[in-house]
């Protein structure tokens, strides 16, 4: 403890004696928690009284926003439009067109400069972020190109380690003594900050998604800018939101993409899937029925690429935005009990373009996939083979004939009764002449064995004939391949950190999409499935999906797609009933 206040007063020297032991005190119960971000760095963060206080990144301290809106002079502060809020909890970095430039100017710093990212009209902190450029240089590039690197924001996981408070009403402090304003103007500012200070949460201030150029307008004045400068700042306000949108969006991550995909039919689920009628309704089944029916064709949500990891954290954020409520009404099983559907943002949300023809599309097919699915019709063929050409010349069969099995028993029938092998004394058997002789039996047994039974005698031919096999799919025209047709093959692997993922192949040779599957399971089993190459083939893929998905798998391809069991292979691998595996 006293190293960390060692530490914290080398990093904060601007923290007088008493704050700094009011900051880092002696008896309250002070913890260590460590931590991985998505990235993988080790974070360390410190906490009292069950807020994070501090966090650690390779030997550097952070205040975190807790900190800042007790000691909220801690670090030079700047500004932004509150719309920018969302796009920095949602991972993005300050760009310098989102900064507001204040009458008094900015506060001087250096790049590597830990700083501090206030909301217009409020002096509480919502972001910690590095500065990528000085004061100087930042004027200096016109305000263009990022200007801060956000390590922290108010709403990521770690403010939800806290109580999950909202940010204080701060009123700002007047930095330019030299500026002359009439008492006049101080009313009216104090008027309109009232009005700022109704709601705390910066969240619900504005409508942080989706206000119209118009409304930030109107946002600009509520803050409280003076009539003189309204028009400035409302198009600087413009201009800095389009372009902090434009370039977050430019350079958005697979993850910021994920998000953004999540947002999109969250929103677009309860406009127009979901009615009151359906409420209360299991987060599962919103997810599994109503958002995955909304993904745009090519695209496939997954909650553990996103910054979420968890839909019960999605929802969590959804709920403190007063989008819906969620309630856990049974134990361990949470259902959305109330929608907000005069909510801003679900009415200005509206289907992006393109995206109905291309999901109606894609969920025509993959409905057909689904309910009009026609298993193939597989039937075993045989060639006639080299050496088996003097058993089937009589019937007028060549080298390359194919027969079906019915076939070939008929002609064995009727060789064996034309040549009258049959048996007299056991009609059971056949007796063995030359050329059954030289095509059915192995030289080993050609002195040995005289007679042979029905069953052996065709089965023995079916085996020395060649293998093919004839696949009819509904509405087309049979196709005959060469071999026995391969099975379905479904096997379990170890991944790291002990994980079982479920592999399925051959899927092709069914008449079975393998992506179509892959969406199918997991919509049904709530896992990650993917599409990767079968290893030593160009052209084959294979579906894996997390975990022992073999009892969902037969369910699917035996009562739902209707396939014979025997050309199923690994469905005894099915974990057992009543045990966790």
């Amino acid at each position: 403890r006293r190293k960390l206040r060692s530490d914290v007063a080398a990093a904060f020297p601007h923290l007088s004696a008493e704050q700094l032991t009011e900051f880092i005190p002696n008896k309250e119960e002070l913890n260590v928690i460590k931590i991985y971000s998505h990235k993988g760095e080790a974070v360390t963060v410190y906490t009292n009284n069950r807020n994070p206080i501090l966090f650690e990144i390779e030997k550097a301290l952070y205040p975190t926003v807790y900190t800042l809106w007790v000691y909220p002079d801690l670090l030079p502060a700047f500004s932004t439009w509150p719309p920018v809020l969302q796009k920095l909890a949602g991972g993005a970095d300050l760009m310098l067109p989102g900064v507001v430039v204040p009458s008094s100017g900015f506060p001087q710093v250096e790049q590597g400069t830990l700083c501090a990212v206030t909301l217009l009209g409020n002096r509480a902190p919502v972001a910690v972020a590095v500065a990528t450029m000085s004061t100087a240089e930042m004027l200096a590039a016109g305000m263009k190109g990022k200007g801060f690197v956000v390590l922290h924001t108010y709403t990521d996981h770690l403010w939800e380690y806290g109580d999950k408070s909202y940010p204080p009403t701060l009123v700002p402090l007047a930095t330019d003594p030299a500026e002359k304003e009439s008492a006049e103007d101080e009313d009216e500012m104090e008027e309109k900050e009232s009005v700022i200070s109704f709601s705390t949460d910066p969240l619900q201030q504005v409508d942080v998604g989706d206000l119209s150029l118009k409304e930030r307008e109107g946002c600009a004045v509520l803050m409280g800018k003076e009539e003189l400068d309204e028009n400035r700042d409302a198009g600087t306000a413009e201009d800095a939101n389009t372009e902090v949108q434009q370039q977050t969006e430019d350079r958005r991550t697979p993850q910021e993409q994920m998000d953004a995909l999540f947002n999109q039919c969250f929103f677009h689920a309860l406009k127009y899937k979901v009615k009151k009628s359906d409420l209360p309704l299991l987060t599962s089944t919103f997810l599994r029925s109503h958002m995955f029916s909304c993904c745009p064709a090519g695209q496939q949500l997954d909650i553990k690429k996103s910054s979420y990891k968890k839909f019960s954290k999605f929802l969590q954020c959804m709920q403190h935005q007063k989008v819906l409520q969620v309630k856990e009404l049974n134990k361990g099983v949470e259902s959305i009990v109330e929608v907000d559907w005069k909510h801003p943002d679900i009415r200005a949300f509206a289907v992006p373009e393109g995206f109905c023809s291309t999901s109606a599309d894609q969920d025509r097919k993959s409905e057909d996939k689904e309910q009009a699915y026609h298993a193939p019709e597989i039937i075993p063929l045989y060639g006639v083979s080299t050496k088996m050409i003097p058993l089937f010349q009589e019937s007028g069969h060549r080298k390359g004939s194919i027969l079906s099995s019915s076939e070939v028993r008929n002609i064995i029938i009727n060789y064996v009764k034309t040549n009258e092998l049959v048996d007299e004394t056991n009609k059971n058997f056949v007796k063995v002449n030359a050329v059954l002789c030289d095509c059915l039996l192995d030289k080993s047994e050609q002195d040995e064995i005289s007679n042979l039974k029905w069953d052996d005698l065709l089965s023995r031919c079916l085996d020395r004939l060649q293998p093919l096999h004839q696949v009819t799919f509904f509405g087309q025209e049979p196709v005959v391949r060469k071999g026995n047709i391969e099975p379905i093959d479904i096997t379990i692997a170890q991944r790291s950190s002990n994980k079982k993922v479920t592999i399925i192949k051959n899927l092709e040779l069914y008449g079975l999409d393998p992506q179509c599957v892959a969406n199918v399971l997991q919509q049904k089993v709530q896992a990650s499935a993917t599409i990767t190459p079968v290893p030593g083939s160009k052209d084959r893929v294979q579906v894996q999906i997390q975990g022992n998905q073999i009892h969902h798998l037969a369910k699917l391809l035996l009562e739902e797609y209707q396939l014979p069991r025997k050309h199923i292979q690994g469905l005894e691998k099915a974990p057992k009933l009543g045990r966790k595996k």
